[in-house]
């Protein structure tokens, strides 16, 4: 059972940062929220060395593009979890394919570092600060960030997949 409520959570939050935290929705139950790229090192320090709300965990770091926003297509998206009140958090900051660099967590979770690196290596989002950012699961020369929307699902001229060979 929790010790705090999501209720509980978001309201010290605005206390603290006040407009900095922004669209706080619980889908699901899980606490989400957006956070500028100025701010997420104050945040999730704050998140994390807090007594009250303790988040010491960090779940995961990964990132989703959404090409159609403008000045938003990349949101980097952390979960955090205090072990303590049995309470999650995800926090969302949005930043734009054209520069995409946000502060590393690494300073505050050892924990990031592989996440971090996983997240430059199929997003291509640079985490200042990071103490070896380099590809981690894909080949060291490759010049594209695949998990990001810009390429076609499947190649249309492959013959194999026609509805003809299926009965169609």
């Amino acid at each position: 059972m929790a010790k705090i409520s999501n209720e509980q959570v978001i309201a010290q939050l605005n206390a603290k940062f006040g407009d900095q935290i922004t669209t706080p929705t619980a889908p699901f139950g899980l606490l989400s929220f957006e956070v500028a790229v100025d701010h997420i090192t104050e945040v999730l320090t704050y998140l994390k060395s807090d007594e009250t709300l303790n988040f010491n965990f960090l779940t995961d770091i990964t990132a989703v593009h959404y090409p159609e926003q403008e000045k938003r297509e990349l949101a980097v998206v952390y979960h955090l979890h205090s072990l303590t009140n049995n309470v999650r958090v995800r926090i969302k900051v949005f930043i734009p394919v054209d520069n995409p660099k946000i502060p590393s967590a690494t300073p505050l979770w050892n924990g990031a570092n592989w996440m971090e690196r996983e997240t430059f290596d199929f997003f291509g989002i640079q985490f200042t600060g990071h103490p070896d950012l380099r590809r981690i699961l894909n080949v060291d020369d490759m010049t594209v960030f695949p998990m990001r929307k810009e390429y076609a699902l499947e190649d249309p001229n492959r013959v194999d997949k026609k509805d003809f060979f299926f009965g169609r």
